[in-house]
């Protein structure tokens, strides 16, 4: 009988066991695993079996009643600061662009509300947050006109199970801010079910009807996002030199004159969409194919090279030029 009752238990055991891992690989199956395991509201169910011979020898087994529980959500969440480096911008400049990724750590669906700290210190000056847009297009970049304005209560982001939201931070940079300067904003999101403490439960107010728990973050969570001002400057001047017919430097009728253009960036970052020009000055003659950028000569002409002569003056587009770069434009008139 002994023999028989320990038999009847480890068989028990292994068709325990067998059903268990059955069990676990359908759930496999059906459906990714999540951050936080098992989805909210699932309910667990079990079944004991006990087995036992009757006195005539034949065996006999018997169920327990049914437990089932109800798996609870848990509440987590991560913020990551998107961008590959410090967002490049200059005092003064509204709009500038910060991009995170909010995340749900949870096992089940979850709103979280979301803000921003612009003077948490450890940086060099704070910027302005002027508005948070969250990506409509879900294409990574911010699209103005596109990308909604976010709204606290209103359009607070929804998030399954390790689904995520790129958010947007947009802020202006203040004018006393200097070259070099860094600047910090932090993206804050909140489970809006509950926070706190970990294990701090609420109770009914999860998945399913079951209860929220707070998770390893606290239900919320936070990350920097930082800005550089990059200042450049553009100096300017203008210098001449003359060859008179008689091989001297004498500046009258005849003798021609080089412009020397010297346009140099210095600071950080660079300057966009720079352009020299210089009106030909009265009493002279523009010298036709004198125009260089850098010793490389550049045609009169209004075409694919950066220069031109329009009759009355000329023009050179320099592009984007980089701190620490100088350009030299020349060119030529004869005195009338």
């Amino acid at each position: 009988m002994g023999y028989q009752a320990r038999s009847a238990k480890s068989s028990a055991f292994a068709k325990n066991a067998l059903l268990a891992a059955v069990s676990a690989a359908s759930a496999g199956m059906a459906a990714p695993a999540h951050a936080a395991g098992t989805l909210a509201g699932t309910n667990i169910t079990n079944v004991a079996t006990a087995t036992y011979d009757l006195p005539n020898g034949t065996p006999t087994s018997v169920d327990s009643n049914t437990v089932t529980l109800k798996v609870d959500e848990l509440l987590d969440v991560t913020v990551a600061w998107r961008d590959p480096a410090d967002v490049v911008s200059a005092p003064g400049l509204a709009g500038q662009v910060l991009s995170f990724t909010v995340t749900n750590a949870g096992n089940g669906p979850e709103s979280y509300t979301l803000g921003t700290i612009a003077n948490g210190g450890g940086d060099d000056f704070d910027p302005t947050v002027t508005a948070l847009f969250l990506d409509s297009n879900a294409n990574g970049a911010f699209d103005a006109g596109v990308d909604t304005a976010y709204v606290p209560g209103v359009n607070d982001p929804q998030l399954a199970p390790d689904g995520s939201a790129t958010v947007f931070v947009l802020s202006t940079i203040p004018l006393l801010a200097a070259d070099g300067n860094r600047g910090k904003v932090d993206l804050t999101a909140v489970a809006r079910t509950g926070s706190g403490t970990p294990g701090t439960s609420f109770a009914g107010q999860g998945e399913g009807g079951g209860n929220a728990v707070v998770g390893a973050t606290g239900a919320k969570a936070q990350d920097d996002g930082w800005y550089a001002v990059r200042k450049a400057s553009l100096s300017f001047v203008k210098s001449a030199t003359v060859a008179d017919p008689f091989g001297g430097t004498t500046q009258g009728p005849g003798a021609v004159i080089t412009y020397t253009l010297t346009a140099t960036v210095s600071g950080n970052g660079s300057l966009a969409n720079v352009k020299v020009s210089d009106a030909v000055p009265a009493g002279t003659t523009y010298q036709a194919g004198s125009l260089t950028l850098d010793a490389a000569s550049l045609t009169d002409a209004a075409d694919s090279d950066a220069g031109s002569f329009d009759g009355t003056a000329v023009s050179v587009g320099l592009g984007s030029v980089a701190a620490g770069t100088t350009k030299i434009v020349k060119f030529k008139v004869k005195i009338d």
